[in-house]
């Protein structure tokens, strides 16, 4: 196919499946913890640690990781002094975040360079970056994959979790590292105004057709590929910003699932209504 004669699109695709296989398991945990709001948080903080890393000069992308770090660690602080308020810890960090963002954005020189993560930009990545993501991406899934009975676990239960032994202050705040590294990689590619939608969407598709935790799970990343990929072929072919066709696509397949399962879940009911009038019928003749 003419899209794979050009290694810019290569890497576009090997990117986004990274990101279709990492951000959906960080999705889950995330939408069970009712905590979605966590990837707008992340997502303004790593702008923040952009605009730090500019006026540095320090490499963008690892001034937003250690900034997205330090508010994991920063929500989890505040969460332990407001237990029964836990998710305001996140639109505190969330406004420091973007008031972070808006004052120094006025001391960077090269706009172009700081607005460019807005939006994302997975069409121009280098070689390096895209080393960088690959070892993070791996890293994310192999720390999911390796905790995976302990952060279900902490999803549903904590008090559960602790009387069967899990660490529940280390799990917590190495899944919340996870999301935000996971988050300011997720980023620099997608943007941050689009992140929080490809890491969540995904995953409400797959809360509509699951009936287990692991299927949603499975669910969730098999929707992420459909997506991500089929928003990089729209991209190339009708010259539109890449993230904004995945989360246009995934709000498509959203509605079409709600609407088929509704549509379903009607010819249910009439059928069941129609076979209990026909053996109420015969009932009557016998």
């Amino acid at each position: 196919m003419i899209v794979f004669r050009y290694s810019f699109m290569v890497n576009a695709f090997i990117i986004a499946i990274l990101l279709a296989l990492i951000l959906p398991c960080i999705g889950i945990v995330v939408t069970f913890k009712r905590l979605s709001m966590i990837g707008d948080a992340f997502a303004h903080v790593s702008l923040s640690g952009v605009a730090i890393g500019l006026l540095l000069g320090v490499q963008p992308v690892l001034a937003s990781v250690i900034t997205c770090i330090l508010a994991a660690l920063a929500i989890e602080f505040i969460r332990n002094r407001l237990k029964k308020y836990a998710e305001l810890s996140i639109s505190i960090i969330m406004s420091l975040g973007i008031g972070l963002a808006t004052v120094l954005s006025g001391f960077i020189r090269n706009a172009l360079s700081f607005e460019s993560f807005l939006f994302g930009s997975i069409l121009t990545i280098d070689s390096v970056e895209l080393k960088s993501i690959v070892i993070i991406s791996l890293i994310v899934l192999l720390c999911f994959v390796l905790f995976y009975k302990e952060l279900f676990l902490i999803t549903f239960d904590e008090r559960s979790a602790k009387l069967l032994g899990v660490p529940i202050k280390f799990t917590n705040f190495m899944f919340m590292t996870l999301t935000a590294i996971t988050i300011s990689i997720s980023s620099r590619v997608a943007g941050v105004l689009i992140v929080s939608a490809m890491m969540v969407i995904p995953v409400a598709c797959a809360l509509l057709l699951a009936s287990s935790y692991f299927q949603a799970v499975m669910l969730a990343v098999c929707f992420a590929l459909v997506f991500n990929v089929s928003g990089i072929f729209l991209s190339f072919h009708f010259n539109i910003k890449p993230s904004g066709a995945i989360v246009l696509t995934s709000i498509v397949m959203f509605f079409i699932i709600i609407f088929f399962k509704e549509v379903f879940k009607r010819y249910e009911f009439w059928r069941k209504k129609n076979k209990t009038e026909k053996s109420y019928n015969e009932s009557l003749r016998g």
